[in-house]
């Protein structure tokens, strides 16, 4: 079976694995806070290990613009706890 670096072009492989990183290292910092650190973890893992055979370039981009707006939407939702600013233009 090939691996993720044998199987997608370098830039997208190492873009993928980038936002693995950062997708655990959030749910860890999120895990920390709500006491369900492994559980978050867990859930990381298993949603880049359920599409980790993907190799339909358009369908890798849309599951990581995906997974980077949940990265952002956290991102934005930390700032306004911590600034007490409302960013988003909902309620």
């Amino acid at each position: 079976m090939p691996s993720l670096q044998t199987a997608l072009p370098p830039e997208l492989a190492d873009s993928v694995i980038r936002l693995y990183r950062e997708c655990l290292r959030r749910a860890k910092y999120i895990g920390h806070q709500q006491h369900n650190t492994q559980l978050l973890v867990n859930l990381v893992r298993q949603q880049f290990r359920r599409n980790m055979h993907e190799t339909d370039p358009e369908k890798i981009q849309k599951l990581k613009d995906d997974a980077a707006r949940g990265l952002i939407n956290h991102i934005l939702y930390e700032s306004e706890k911590m600034t007490g600013r409302k960013f988003s233009k909902g309620s």
